[in-house]
């Protein structure tokens, strides 16, 4: 969504609005959203960024509008900060070719995928890169606002994945055979004593009679 107007000056005034969903948490959208390392990655063109407070930043920026190229350095400001729902960034920067300036309001909403990043950019060119390069801002502006929220996501999706939904499945478990139980073998059964034999007592021989003595 995108509409071009001039400004009370006759420049090139640039509007568009669009969104775009990030695999990963509010909050981490919004960490990266306030990272000056992160945003130098983003911002296409940036050359450098230094930090001067939490809301205050500076940048160089080389762009390029169809047949003109020009450096800027200026100023980058986050205002209307509201933790972790969005906030506005905007930059401004000077060059031999003129001045450009530009924002964009960002809301950031929860959604199942991850983060919903909504966006509302407006850009204004001025001097004489305006009147070299008016008719290419607009394709211009809707290519650096994509780059930008496009590698924004890129590594917002790194820095923390949103997690999902569906539990993890757990490692199927390896079923244990269960053991049966040993058959217990039949005890042995102890010989039976052997009854000690008893012993007939040797029949006992007759005693040998002795003959009578004869009476004389």
């Amino acid at each position: 969504r995108h509409n071009a107007a001039p400004d009370g000056e006759g420049n090139p005034n640039m509007k568009l609005s669009d969104d775009v969903i990030i695999p990963a948490t509010r909050e981490t959208v919004w960490k990266a959203l306030n990272d000056p390392h992160v945003l130098k990655q983003c911002i296409p063109g940036c050359e450098s960024i230094t930090k001067h407070s939490d809301t205050s930043m500076e940048a160089k920026v080389t762009l390029k509008l169809g047949p003109v190229k020009a450096s800027y350095k200026g100023a980058v400001t986050l205002s209307d900060l509201d933790p972790p729902n969005g906030y506005r960034i905007a930059g401004e920067g000077k060059s031999l070719m003129g001045s450009a300036a530009g924002g964009a309001d960002v809301r950031l909403e929860t959604v199942p995928e991850g983060t919903r990043l909504s966006y509302d950019v407006d850009v204004q060119v001025g001097g004489k890169i305006a009147s070299l390069a008016a008719r290419f801002i607009e394709p211009t502006s809707r290519m650096l606002a994509g780059q930008f929220f496009e590698k924004l996501g890129e590594i917002a999706g790194k820095m923390g994945p949103v997690a999902s939904a569906a539990p993890a499945a757990e490692p199927a478990q390896k079923k244990q055979t269960a053991k049966k139980p040993a058959a217990k073998k039949p005890a042995a059964k102890k010989p039976a004593a052997k009854k000690a034999a008893t012993k007939k007592p040797a029949p006992k021989k007759a005693a040998a009679k002795k003959p009578a003595k004869k009476k004389r």
